[in-house]
């Protein structure tokens, strides 16, 4: 069975990894396209830039954030079955850029699709 994992693009890639797919809407900073060793640059599955705004990493809005990104996600079913797809066949870990390890767009995304049959390893 493949496992689905989260981790922050500026941490160094292993080859643990497996598929590298990174789920920000945009390109992280400081961040050069060689070190972040992408296999996939999947923007259309990030939460729209309203969503994306309106939470502003704020941890106190972390809660309503998941429920409408989970919104947006069973609407976004393209995106969403191509990532799934890839993650069935071989390990894949999700790249984001945001600081909190927790609250972010990827953990949602993990959660999402290991209710969907996909076995998410989180961080421990």
């Amino acid at each position: 069975m493949s496992t689905l994992r989260v981790k922050r693009i500026y941490e160094p890639a292993l080859p643990s990894d497996g598929f590298r797919v990174l789920v920000d809407r945009l390109w992280p900073r400081g961040v050069s396209k060689a070190t972040a060793a992408l296999n996939l640059w999947l923007k259309e599955i990030a939460p729209s830039a309203e969503l994306r705004e309106w939470f502003g990493h704020d941890p106190a809005r972390f809660g309503e954030f998941a429920t409408r990104y989970r919104s947006e996600l069973k609407t976004n079913v393209e995106a969403v079955d191509h990532l799934r797809g890839i993650a069935k066949a071989r390990d894949t870990t999700l790249l984001y850029g945001a600081h909190d390890t927790h609250a972010n767009q990827a953990v949602v995304l993990a959660e999402f699709l290991a209710g969907q049959g996909l076995h998410f390893e989180r961080d421990t």
